[in-house]
Order: structure tokens, then sequence, then C-alpha cells
């Protein structure tokens, strides 16, 4: 072998498609060729590898975009040209480990003379590259790559627990039972090593433990790059489109939506009709189009959950991202208030505050086993989101003088705060003299007269279905009026429980849905019209305006200086 050669196949891109052969769907033998969705995934492999980093990817996709094989022929390439490499490839089901050792084993068998490295046999689902003699001399003189590649099922004990890998591969992890118990020991078997890679890979098997681990990646907490796959990132997901096809309204938004073609709809069409039975919840599982769509739990979600999908996609990002910087007064109310960006604040705006219109902001406070507070402001006249505070910090005091900005800075926006867990922030907002708080109706003790007024929301068994009644009409009839994506991602994870009450899905979060829901419900007690506001300036009179009229351009600017800019 020469040494051109020698360095050509350390580059895994040009060892795959030159010298690896794959069963294709119709059983021929072919060369493994990439499609763009492996060659993407390949990408983002190179892109760790080059910065340094141990390889650790988590990949969420749709179902046969060819990830297993991808993901097997770089393994087999690093193990089959690098010595001392272990990898580990654990599937879900037995069926599945011995295709994936089949797939290893044809890569081997066909590969050229000059590239086959030394086998050594095994009664195992194993390839072992060493030396095969019992000659221990010759073994010691010529061992061999002493890497091997081995393929086990989840739900064992102990696996990878007693090894020290070079490479794993985690095949439909969200379909393993003890998935986080078997994840703990395979990771804790990989040294923290550039040349090392972990890359786990599955299609969505609704909320479970692979559901927190990809949120995990997401927020950066767990060291994974996540990367999604979608089902039209597959060249083969096509179909002609039959003479006088007609798309229905959810297909042209699904269009507008993904940037699909006729060729795709109509594929897509075809796979709900004959291979899943008509049902398009189960093509959204199988077949997702954006990550939140493959965690689409099979219960009773309480919004329109393909409305918020469509809207998720087009919510648009927000044009300033911040907190308020404030000084304190004795009552530790906030003084010489002023907006400041940072990229890590609590506070999003998707529009800056307009002189004169009214705006209405809903607030929860934590509670009720959530720790995090939320503001969503609204605009009442158009009735859409302006703005978002989500504060996890645990401080009521920040929470109430952030919500004391927010309010002011919108122009005195009417202000409704949850008070069923804490009355701290309603009562600050009270002390400091805010001008606009929501009021409610309490029945007099006496008379039951509905004419005691309280300052503060109170979500009790007659408001709550009302409020979010209302936040539903939202979202389906006008969802394009909700600009906050972690408000749609809320919205998607809450469901009906096994009483039939709207709430949040375990382990899930609705401090948004319920402020948003608040914003939405008491809008009714502030204006709906833009406020008339006098002009600047100053009122002249008739003489002051023939005067102005008759003088030259410096005299102008004499009697403007003199008089005052006039009002128009």
């Amino acid at each position: 072998m020469t040494a051109e050669l020698l360095q050509k196949i350390k580059d895994p891109r040009f060892y795959i498609e030159r010298f690896l052969w794959i069963r294709d769907k119709r059983s021929k033998l072919t060369r493994l060729r990439l499609k763009p969705a492996q060659e993407r995934l390949l990408e983002v492999m190179r892109e760790e590898h080059a910065a340094g980093r141990p390889v650790r990817i988590v990949v969420l996709k749709a179902r046969q975009l060819g990830f297993s094989t991808i993901i097997e022929a770089c393994f087999f390439q690093d193990a089959a040209t690098r010595p001392m490499v272990r990898t580990m490839i654990i599937a879900h089901v037995e069926d599945a480990t011995a295709n994936l050792f089949r797939m290893n084993k044809l890569f081997f068998d066909h590969l050229p003379e000059a590239l086959r490295p030394m086998r050594k046999s095994s009664n195992a689902q194993e390839i072992v590259f060493e030396n095969p003699t019992k000659d221990e001399g010759e073994k010691a003189r010529n061992p061999g790559l002493m890497s091997s590649i081995r393929c086990v099922t989840a739900g064992g004990k102990g696996i990878g627990r007693s090894d020290t890998l070079t490479n794993v591969h985690a095949s439909e992890a969200a379909f393993w039972p003890r998935m986080n118990e078997t994840l703990d020991g395979l990771l804790q078997a990989v040294p923290d090593d550039r040349d090392t890679a972990v890359v786990i890979e599955t299609t969505p098997n609704g909320f479970n433990a692979f559901k927190t681990f990809w949120d995990d990646a997401v927020s950066g907490r767990n060291g994974f790059r996540p990367v999604f796959f979608p089902w039209f990132e597959e060249p083969g997901y096509r179909k002609a489109v039959p003479p006088g096809t007609e798309w229905t309204a959810e297909e042209e938004r699904l269009r507008e939506a993904y940037g699909l073609d006729d060729e795709q709809l109509s594929w897509r069409r075809w796979c709900i009709a004959s291979n899943l039975r008509g049902d398009e919840e189960k093509f959204r599982q199988e077949y997702p189009s954006c990550p939140e769509e493959a965690f689409l739990m099979s219960g009773r979600p309480y919004f329109d959950n393909a409305n918020v999908l469509l809207r998720l996609q087009a919510a648009p990002p927000a044009i300033a991202r911040g907190r308020f910087v404030f000084g304190e007064g004795a009552d530790l109310r906030p003084t010489d208030w002023r907006w400041q960006d940072d990229p890590d604040g609590e506070v999003l705006l998707w529009e800056r505050p307009k002189e004169g219109r009214p705006y209405v902001i809903g607030a929860d406070t934590a509670g009720d086993g959530s720790d995090r507070f939320a503001a969503v402001a609204v605009d009442n006249v158009d009735g859409a989101q302006r703005a978002q505070l989500l504060y996890d910090g645990g401080s009521e005091l920040y929470f109430a003088q952030q919500l004391y900005c927010l309010g002011h800075y919108f122009g005195g926006a009417l202000i409704g705060v949850e008070i069923n867990f804490s009355t701290y922030p309603e009562r600050k907002l009270e002390e400091w003299g805010y001008p606009r708080l929501y009021v409610r109706e309490k029945p007099d003790d006496v008379t039951r007269a509905l004419n005691v007024k309280k300052f503060g929301w109170r979500t009790d068994a007659r408001t709550r279905p009302l409020m979010l009644a209302g936040l539903q009409t939202v979202a389906r009839l006008t969802p394009e009026l909700i600009a906050s994506a972690d408000l749609l991602r809320e919205m998607l994870t809450f469901v009906r429980d096994e009483t039939e009450r709207p709430a949040a899905a375990e382990g899930e979060h609705d401090d948004l849905v319920m402020a948003a829901a608040i914003a939405w419900h008491v809008r009714t007690q502030q204006e709906t019209r833009v406020a008339k506001t006098e002009p600047a300036g100053v009122e002249w009179t008739k003489d002051q305006w023939e005067d102005y009229e008759r003088a030259t351009r410096e005299q102008r600017a004499m009697l403007l200086q003199t008089w005052g800019e006039p009002k128009r």
C-alpha cells in the first residue's frame, strides 16, 4: 500500500465511498453512496473533531434516513485503519443488533485485500482485528491493529461498565429499557479524548427519558451537540402527483412552513394513507418535520398542536433581549430605571412600545412545583404579544421590580398578577404605587354582592377554565398573535390528564401558558384604542402665523427660537 493511499484512507469519506459496500432496500449489493442527510451528519462529526472536541452528538431523526449506516461506516473505518480502537454498538432489539453486526461483516468481507486487516475469529457478534495466530512470539512481533467492533442489545446489565471504549453508537436509544442507566455506564467508559466519539441516534418515542436527554443537549447541559433531521431531507420521499390533485389547507400550511414541493406533499399523503392507516398523528411522530413535532405524545393535547407547530416554525425572533437596570428607593421601588440589552436577560421584546397604545401584562408567580416567574405583554389594540419576562432566579422581589419596570416601559400597562401562591409581587406593586393593576370583584361577606374590589388575579375552579379557553381560542383562530417560541413550546406539552384537567405534562412547564392566559383574559379592563395625544409644541396665534409666513428663512429661524416650535 502506497504512502499516499495510507494517508487517504484516514479520511472517512474517501474510505467509505470507495471501499464499503451495503445491501440496498432491494437486497442488491451496492457501493455506499452518501445521501444528503448522511453527508450532513458526517460534516457535523468533522466539525466537532476539527474543533478539538471529543465527538458527542445526539441525533433526532425521521425514519429510514440511513443514519445507522453512516455511523457504522465511520466507526468501521476507524477500527479498520487505526490501532487500539474499541467500538461498541448498542441496538434496541436483538434483530437490530444482528442487522448492524451483519452490516459490519459485509463491510469487512468486501474490502480490497490490501485494506483488509488481520481478523481473529469470535463467537460473539464481534469483529476483532488481531493476528489470529496462536504463536505467542509471532503475535508479539505482529499483533495486528488490536481493534474491535462489538454489537450488543440494550437491556443487559452492566453494558460497557468494564470496558474502555473509543467509539459508541447508541441506536434507537429512545426505545431502550433503562436508557439512563445504560447510558451512564457507557459514557463513563469513553475517555474525554478528541479521538473518541459517541453518537446517539433515534426516532422519537414520546415523552420519555430520551426527551429529557434531548432537551438537556439543546440547553447545553450535557455536552452533546443536538442535530435534527426532518423527513423531507430524504430524496426518496417523493411521489408523482396524480392529475387533478388538490391540496388541503393543512398541506398548504406545511408547504409554506417547510418549503415543501408537490412531490413531497404527494409522498406524505401516500405514506399516511398506505403505511399509517390514515393516522396523521402517527406520521408526525414517525416522520417529524421539527423537533417539537417529534415528541408529540399520543395523549390529549389541550391546544390545537398542528396550528401551534406551524406557528412555531414562523415565530419571529425577538428584536431585543435584556433586562431593566435601576436604583432602589427606601421601599425597594425601582428608581431611574432603564432598558439594558443583555444576551442573558430575562426579558424578550418583539416590538418597542408605541406612544398612546394600551398594553396588558399577565403574570404568573412561582409555586405549585414551579420555580419560574413569567409574564406576557400584549398590545390591547390588536391582541399581539409584544414582550415576555421569564425568570427562574427565585427572588420574588427581583421579579416584582422587573414587572414594575416592564409595565412602566409599556406606558403604564394594565398588569394582572396571579396571587394563588404568593401575594408578594402584587403587594409590592401596590406599595410602589403602580398606576394600573387588575381589579377582581369579590363578594361582600355580608350581602354577597360583587362590590368588594381586590387587586390581583386569582386562578380558581371558576376562572381557570375561562382563562385557558380564551388562550385556546387565540391558538386556534389567530395563532399569529403569539410571538414567543418558549410559549408555543409550553403549549405543545399542555395536555389533559386522566381527570380531563388541562395542565403541563409531567416534567414540563406551564408558567408562560398561565401568564398568557391571564393577559388575554384581563384585556377587558384596558382601553382598546390608541389614545389621542396633544401634538408637541406651542399654540401660535393667527398673527404669529402670518408674521412667520411673511418672514425670510433667517427671520423664521429667529422666530422659532423666540416663540418655540408651533403645534401643527
